[in-house]
């Protein structure tokens, strides 16, 4: 047996105005074949789990590509073209399959595309016929599309955010389908979208209110016939009709038992919806509630999501704590800014110099004023790491950009990057030679994909209601294709909230 393995994964903002092109996707991750079979094969990734799942299944796994970009923009039409012209034509080389186990992200927009995914989805579906099993993975924070759902067999959604579970599901497509060829079961999936939003930062699957409705998912998974169920939390930045959370059942060929399974599930949301909505700290309290804590202090800077698709080159929070400096408050402080002209001004003036630089707030209106600031140029580097641990993304290699250490004579050290980053991993701050625990507060871009690397050195984590393009406040946003009526926008559930 010979299983096709293919991934386009993008999480696209549709309150950001620079879109994504094909170069965004080849600048970061774009590989075909054996290349990609070669690269992902040890790694975190679904794409890792599904090719060494294959194997263990006795399945000849074929790569056949991977496109992935940080979250940003809508995709272009040529860019949404161009990939799958790389698809069709690795489907096309790689010659007779048995099935396909593919893994979109499930909030993609394309220009012309609200539902990218279940676009591309459904093109591959009548390139490979009705009778070809595809098994799909997903991210948590998809938002899944009925499209979606009839173009593959079987949906399989992350468990955790953060992400960390992402090679576990790519080892569970593999399973499926292996079960799948050998004819034990027959998969058959139902998904219920109860209308309702969940903010992003009450998302944290390891603690309430997510973790009871998990609990829930994973008793349900002792169910005869059930072969998996999936939670998919939502992105609130994909202005689509589709966007909100939604629950799937697979059972072996039981419609009726998916769909009961599924409206339960939902029926848990719904009654406990209240307890879904944003809870937000304001960026002076958040403040002044890491200087009274043990530090360091994690500071979520919400509105500056890079993994929501922001610029990451607000300084809102920078500003609150340089404020506090000139108040005479005496502490350490780090943030990382994307800032590609400042770094190259550090850089020109050399380790050891001091200079005068307008720092941040360079993208756009939305994410705080550029700093006017005085600061040492600490260190210089080439931005590169290579994480090790399992962390959210199922990320492993990183590139800052050129990157410099800035520190102004308050104690504000700020990492100067050319490149947005995932704020993923403590190798950000500690491969530039800081150490985390020297500081009292740190600042990382990012609501709970920071969380699985920062809170084992950080004892405090606060989410911070900052302003931007990744605003947890969702009724700070215009939407244009949001489904209505939609909680918490819109409650058509009467008076049954708990």
């Amino acid at each position: 047996m010979r299983v096709g393995v293919a991934g386009i994964l993008h999480e696209s903002n549709s309150f950001l105005r620079k879109p994504t092109t094909l170069d965004d996707f080849r600048q970061v991750t774009l590989m075909e074949g054996e290349a990609m079979g070669r690269k992902m094969l040890d790694g975190h990734h679904e794409i890792s789990g599904a090719l060494v799942g294959l194997g263990e299944e006795g399945i000849e796994a074929v790569p056949l590509m991977y496109a992935w970009t940080t979250p940003s923009g809508l995709v272009t039409d040529a860019a949404l073209t161009a990939l799958l012209e790389i698809l069709w034509s690795n489907l096309e080389k790689a010659g007779r399959l048995d099935g396909l186990i593919v893994c979109p992200h499930g909030a993609a927009i394309s220009e012309k595309h609200l539902d990218m995914d279940g676009y591309w989805l459904g093109l591959l579906r009548q390139r490979v016929g009705p009778t070809m099993p595809i098994v799909c993975t997903l991210d948590a924070h998809a938002n899944v599309s009925q499209a979606m759902l009839d173009a593959v067999n079987a949906t399989i959604v992350y468990r955790s955010n953060p992400h960390v579970d992402q090679r576990q599901r790519g080892l569970e497509a593999a399973r499926l389908m292996g079960r799948i060829l050998r004819k034990e079961v027959r998969p058959t999936q139902a998904g219920v979208f109860p209308g309702i939003a969940i903010n992003i930062e009450r998302q944290h699957t390891p603690s309430a209110p997510c973790k009871p409705m998990y609990d829930l998912a994973d008793a349900m998974l002792k169910h005869p016939g059930v072969l998996s169920n999936s939670i998919a939390l939502g992105f609130p930045y994909s202005d689509v009709p589709e966007m909100g959370s939604g629950f799937i059942v697979v059972t072996d060929n039981d419609l009726p038992l998916a769909q009961r399974l599924a409206a339960e599930l939902a029926d848990y949301l719904i009654s406990h919806r209240e307890e879904f909505k944003g809870q937000f700290t304001s960026v002076d309290s958040a403040v002044d509630r890491a200087l009274a804590a043990k530090g360091p202090v994690c500071l979520l800077d919400m509105g500056d999501n890079v993994g929501g698709g922001s610029a990451g080159d607000g300084t809102v929070i920078a500003e609150a704590m340089n404020q506090r400096h000139h108040a005479g408050k005496k502490f350490r402080a780090f943030v990382a800014i994307c800032d590609p002209e400042s770094q190259a001004s550090a850089r020109h003036a050399g380790v050891g110099k001091k200079l005068a630089l307008r720092i941040g707030g360079k993208t756009d209106d939305q994410h705080g004023n550029t700093l006017d600031l005085t600061v040492t140029v600490r260190s210089l580097h080439d931005g590169k790491f290579t994480e090790t641990q399992v962390r959210h993304g199922g990320l492993r290699d990183f590139d800052m950009g050129p990157t410099a250490i800035v520190e102004t004579d308050g104690g504000l050290t700020i990492q100067l990057t050319s490149l947005r980053t995932f704020p993923t991993s403590l190798l950000q701050i500690t491969s530039c030679g800081l150490k985390p625990e020297e500081f009292q507060i740190i600042v990382a871009k990012g609501v709970q994909a920071p969380v699985a690397a920062y809170a084992p050195v950080c004892p405090t984590l606060i989410r911070v209601n900052t302003p931007g393009s990744t605003t947890a406040d969702m009724n700070l946003l215009t939407y244009q294709h949001r489904r209505k009526p939609l909680f918490p926008f819109e409650d058509v559930f009467g008076n049954s909230a708990k």
